[in-house]
Order: structure tokens, then C-alpha cells, then sequence
């Protein structure tokens, strides 16, 4: 038995190999993964290394949603260990870069814990 392979069909891009598509998959990973590690040790490092690489592949990829989401459960986590100042400063600087959308779940959490540390 002999296979064609048809060369034009052979181009086309598979989706679930997508680049852009398995750059989410990881930042979603990732995400799940920090906020699994945050519920076994609350303060833990794992956790944060986990959100931080988050916010690396959402940077990488222009996700700025995974990013604020990522960045607004990392800044819980230094609200937690007393680091405030660097918390809000970052949850501030995602906040800011949003310019619609607020009245969305993660911006209302996002101002809400901003109002938080500002207190």
C-alpha cells in the first residue's frame, strides 16, 4: 500500500501545535500549578516561582489578562509575607496599563486589592 502525502495539506499549521496556543497551555499551567502550591503552603516559594513564570509567558505572548491574574494572586502572596509596598506597586503597574474592561472580575479584584494595600 502506498500513502501520498499531500503537500499542501501537510503545510497547514496543526492547531493544537500552535505556538501561541501551547504558550496559554503553559501559562494556564503554570497557573493552576501556583495556585495548587499556594493552597498546600500558603507562603510558599514554589508557588510564587510558579506565578512569576506566569507573568514571563503571558509577557512573552502579549497575554496581559494571564498576566494580571498572575500578578494579582503573586501580590496576595507578598501581602501575606508583609511586602506591601512591592506588592502594590506591581498590581499597580498592570491596573494602570488596562484601559477598558474594568468592569470585569479580574479588574474588580485587581482594584480591590489595590485599595487594599493602599490602606
Amino acid at each position: 500500500m502506498h500513502l501520498e502525502i499531500n503537500p499542501v495539506a501537510s503545510r497547514r499549521p496543526n492547531p493544537r501545535r500552535h505556538p501561541r496556543r501551547q504558550c496559554f497551555r503553559e501559562a494556564e499551567h503554570a497557573y493552576g500549578k501556583g495556585s495548587v502550591c499556594r493552597v498546600k503552603t500558603p507562603f510558599g516559594h514554589e508557588a510564587a516561582a510558579s506565578l512569576r513564570q506566569v507573568i514571563e509567558v503571558a509577557l512573552r505572548q502579549s497575554a496581559m489578562w494571564w498576566k494580571l491574574r498572575a500578578t494579582t494572586s503573586l501580590a496576595r502572596l507578598m501581602r501575606d509575607t508583609n511586602r506591601c509596598d512591592e506588592a502594590r506597586a506591581m498590581v499597580s503597574e498592570i491596573y494602570n496599563w488596562f484601559t477598558e474592561g474594568f468592569e470585569t472580575a479580574d479588574l474588580k479584584d485587581a482594584k480591590a486589592l489595590l485599595d487594599e494595600l493602599s490602606t
